[in-house]
């Protein structure tokens, strides 16, 4: 390979190594303008959109382990997503950008080894981020500790007895008895 060329080779495999995900997206007959706008709205969520040779991300491709399969999508133009964040984040940005112009194609992608079809990054762009998912564990968990409360507190109302105050959490922290020094020997 050409030194020039194996440089920027192996800058794209540093990249590559350096990312959880690769998004392969088919960037034909998009504009200047719209090139600028998916990448700002890429970098908002930690991912950056680049154009290389197809032959570059075969041989980064190659050198992660990345599916043989993963080679039937490079043909034609084909740009790359990758960051180090969030992959749902960034399949969002693309399947919104998409919907409001038509383009860019999603081609494929590389997740953890494993390769996905269109329609399996199309899933993960409808999960939703990271903090979203964590917000709905959140209040799976707490679910049942509040429908606990509310049964007690309606109980207490309907027999007549005191109700029970809520506590605010700095006097719930400030209630629980503090762990005891060890004793000096």
């Amino acid at each position: 390979m050409n030194p020039d060329k194996k440089v920027i080779a192996d800058q794209l495999i540093e990249r590559i190594n350096t990312s959880p995900y690769v998004l392969l997206v088919d960037y034909t007959g998009m504009t200047v303008p719209q090139f600028n706008e998916i990448r700002k709205r890429l970098r908002g969520v930690g991912s950056s959109l680049h154009v290389t040779k197809n032959s570059y991300v075969k041989v980064a491709g190659a050198s992660r382990g990345f599916p043989e399969a993963l080679n039937a999508d490079l043909k034609g133009q084909t740009a790359i997503v990758f960051g180090e964040s969030d992959v749902c984040r960034a399949a969002q940005v693309v399947k919104k950008f998409r919907t409001e112009t038509k383009r860019p194609g999603i081609k494929s992608a590389v997740l953890d080894g494993q390769l996905l079809t269109p329609e399996k990054v199309e899933t993960l762009a409808d999960v939703g981020s990271r903090e979203d998912l964590l917000a709905t564990l959140l209040g799976v968990l707490n679910a049942p500790g509040s429908s606990i409360a509310r049964a007690i507190r309606a109980k207490a109302e309907k027999d007549g007895g005191p109700i029970p105050e809520e506590a605010p959490a700095a006097e719930a922290a400030a209630e629980t008895p503090a762990e005891a020094p060890a004793a000096e020997a």
